[in-house]
């Protein structure tokens, strides 16, 4: 690690692209060769608009993600080696090479209207942020919350982005159906921090005013503390569940942070960036969690870890979700509304792309 000369770009994650792990031929940067700074979109045209689920420590079947890439640019992402699937590196490629599932309302409406869907909670998310950017232009997202309307199936959104406050009229009509709920991510209440591990995104104060605003309109809110960076974010755990109750969230969940594949090269040189004096730390309390190494993709510790500093952080939010009242009641969606639309028409995403 002490050979890599590092780079910052601003607004982004990292200026690295690891190499392809499908691909035989790796293309390195001349010093002298300028970076690509801006972001690219491309169409995807994928015919399935659902991602399904084998994971026993996730507790749905279906994902949806409208956009494949994430302009965000967190670090420590799982999802970055998912990009090297589509020829692309999981480092400055996925912040900067975005697929657009343009056509995937209409399919949602297909599937919707075959006689094998059985009506289910979708998760809308799963992999890279419905709420990034270029949301904000396409509103792809809000034609699939449109369709998850029309059709009476429920959907549980996970963002770390203001955005979605632009939709609060379709979530709040959602949650007197008892169709929607979401998850809001908050990593860090520090500004500072944020700002370097996930540079384009809301900052935290704005991640509790999407809480403040969805459960001043009835939508069911929770905190999702992830991921929870050992020798680096552990210790704000019981200020940021506190920061989220007090702005209107009833439940709460965390994970460990994962740095799967090319993951840990990216992470680790964000640390010798960023915070050089903490590395040894962060790292050596995470291989203590990770069985002596970085990373762990075993079901059922992957998410939490496991061994003596595993055990006080679960107890950490164990006991902080029994102080605040958080989780007392579980969030089940309803699934008895669903409707098929026979002879209806669904408003389709039109040609902004």
């Amino acid at each position: 690690m002490e050979d890599i000369q590092l780079m910052r770009i601003k607004g982004r994650g990292t200026a690295s692209n690891p190499p392809n792990r499908f691909n035989k031929f790796h293309i390195e940067r001349d010093p002298g060769c300028p970076i690509g700074r801006e972001t690219e979109f491309y169409l995807d045209h994928s015919r399935s608009p659902f991602s399904r689920n084998s994971s026993p420590d996730l507790p749905f079947t279906f994902s949806l993600n409208p956009y494949r890439g994430c302009e965000h640019g967190c670090i420590y992402c799982y999802a970055r080696p998912s990009h090297e699937y589509l020829g692309f590196s999981s480092g400055l490629d996925f912040e900067t090479k975005i697929l657009v599932k343009k056509d995937v309302p209409g399919l949602m409406a297909e599937e919707f209207e075959r006689q094998r869907w059985s009506p289910q909670t979708v998760v809308l998310s799963g992999n890279t942020d419905p709420y990034q950017p270029v949301e904000s232009k396409l509103r792809l997202t809000r034609a699939c919350l449109d369709v998850f309307l029309r059709y009476r199936n429920p959907v549980g959104i996970i963002t770390k982005n203001y955005r979605i406050t632009k939709d609060l009229d379709l979530l709040a009509e959602m949650a007197k159906l008892n169709l929607v709920s979401v998850a809001v991510s908050i990593t860090s209440l520090d500004d500072k921090l944020i700002g370097k591990l996930e540079p384009r995104t809301s900052r935290p104060a704005r991640r509790l005013q999407v809480i403040e605003k969805l459960s001043s309109a009835g939508v069911p809110v929770s905190v999702f503390v992830a991921p929870v960076i050992p020798g680096l974010t552990d210790q704000e755990l019981p200020a940021i569940l506190k920061a989220a109750v007090d702005s209107g969230a009833t439940s709460a969940a965390y994970m460990l942070l994962r740095l799967p594949r090319s993951v840990e090269i990216l992470f680790r040189e964000w640390l010798q960036m960023h915070y050089p004096e903490r590395e040894k730390k962060v790292l050596g309390r995470l291989r203590s969690m990770r069985g002596g190494a970085l990373t762990d993709s075993r079901f059922g510790v992957r998410m939490r870890g496991e061994g003596v500093w595993a055990d006080v952080l679960n107890r950490l939010f164990k006991l902080s979700v029994q102080k605040l009242h958080l989780n007392e009641e579980s969030i089940s969606l309803n699934t008895t509304l669903f409707r098929r639309i026979r002879n209806g028409q669904i408003s389709l995403f039109d040609e902004a792309v």
